[in-house]
């Protein structure tokens, strides 16, 4: 079992790093915050489908690179590091996957081309406010292949074509997709904590809805579903943890407090040692949830699970510490540290908090200790 990347894939990571480095900067970032009209980089989106990315682990035969979960791993990683404010999340950890887990030929052969070309962006559409979802207590329903229900918050709901709905048809939840475009939906614009991404409020009134997967087998499927795109959203948290990580120790290296820098002070030395363990902790998590990806293990919920929880501590700790380390400065708008600490609680929740993610760790290992 080797949990290190390939020499290829170490140079995709590199290669994606000097392109991120160049092309999204964080005046870029700031640019989509600063702006109330966008919520997105729609130029950033299609240099990043011009690499290809969309589509690496689309296989070639739907348009796709077809290199693997490995490769998108990488990539997750950069992006993270980047705070990129483009639905990459969504349309290709989220959206892609459903498809190639439970989408019909034609569905796979309409949809992943477009994908993979950056012309289709998707979001998901599972939360109807607090509470947990469940068929009982799921509002949203189908009848006749036409959704009436409201979806709220749904990220990157304003600018997505195509959403994955779960709703309830005959008393029992199933996921569809629904095109965004067409008629009886209706979109309100969401301010959240980070601006850098799209957040919208859905509303569906006999709109059409084409089922994914099996009929009755929504919450099962999406488990699958959110699964894959917790070891994805790993990596992307595990690359904000480490490039807040980096910051603060810069900034402790050059600030000089009472005729030394600050990071020979003890108390500082502590946070960026608490900052450095955990974001270890989170890789190793990472790393595991990305072989039982890659190898489609029995472990993946576990898996899934734990890189999931360790990466939204790592990374929300390591964002709330850059700013304690930065001071006074730290709190301001002029530094970026806030960037960070933005998308660290925007991840957090996307897919599902840590909290119901350490309820299903949980069940998970109950399940496998009471079978064995």
């Amino acid at each position: 079992m080797n949990f290190d990347f390939s020499d290829d894939q170490k140079f995709l990571k590199t290669e994606a790093r000097k392109f991120l480095a160049a092309n999204c900067p964080t005046s870029r970032v700031r640019k989509v915050i600063d702006d109330p009209t966008v919520s997105w980089d729609p130029e950033l989106w299609a240099s990043v489908a011009a690499q290809g990315w969309l589509g690496a682990a689309i296989p070639e035969a739907y348009g796709g690179l077809g290199l693997g979960h490995l490769e998108l791993c990488v990539i997750a990683e950069e992006l993270g590091r980047v705070v990129a404010p483009i639905p990459f999340a969504s349309t290709v950890y989220i959206l892609a996957e459903a498809i190639l887990l439970a989408g019909t030929e034609a569905q796979k052969t309409a949809l992943l081309p477009e994908i993979a070309s950056g012309a289709r962006i998707g979001c998901l559409a599972t939360s109807e406010g607090p509470g947990v979802t469940t068929d009982a207590t799921l509002k949203a329903t189908v009848v006749a292949g036409k959704l009436t229900g409201v979806k709220i918050p749904v990220t990157d709901g304003g600018i997505a074509h195509t959403a994955i709905v779960l709703a309830k048809e005959g008393g029992r939840a199933g996921l569809y997709l629904v095109d965004l475009t067409g008629p009886g939906v209706a979109r309100e614009g969401l301010e959240t904590l980070d601006p850098s991404r799209d957040a919208a409020r859905l509303t569906f009134s006999n709109a059409p809805a084409t089922p994914l997967g099996g009929a009755g087998e929504g919450l099962a499927l999406l488990e699958q579903v959110m699964d894959r795109a917790a070891v994805l959203l790993a990596f992307e948290q595990t690359g904000g943890a480490d490039r807040a990580l980096e910051m603060a120790k810069d900034y402790a290296l050059e600030r000089y407090a009472f005729g030394r820098t600050i990071a020979s002070y003890q108390a500082i030395k502590h946070k960026l040692a608490d900052m450095y363990v955990k974001n270890e902790l989170a890789r190793s998590n990472a790393y595991y949830g990305a072989w039982a990806l890659n190898t489609s293990a029995p472990e993946i919920p576990v898996a899934a699970s734990a890189a999931r929880i360790a990466a939204s501590e790592a990374y929300w700790f390591a964002s709330k510490e850059n700013i304690q380390t930065h001071g006074g400065i730290g709190f301001t708008w002029a530094v970026d540290c806030h960037l960070h600490y933005r998308r660290s609680r925007q991840l957090s929740l996307t897919a599902g908090a840590p909290r119901l993610w350490k309820e299903r760790l949980v069940s998970h290992l109950e399940r496998r200790n009471t079978a064995a």
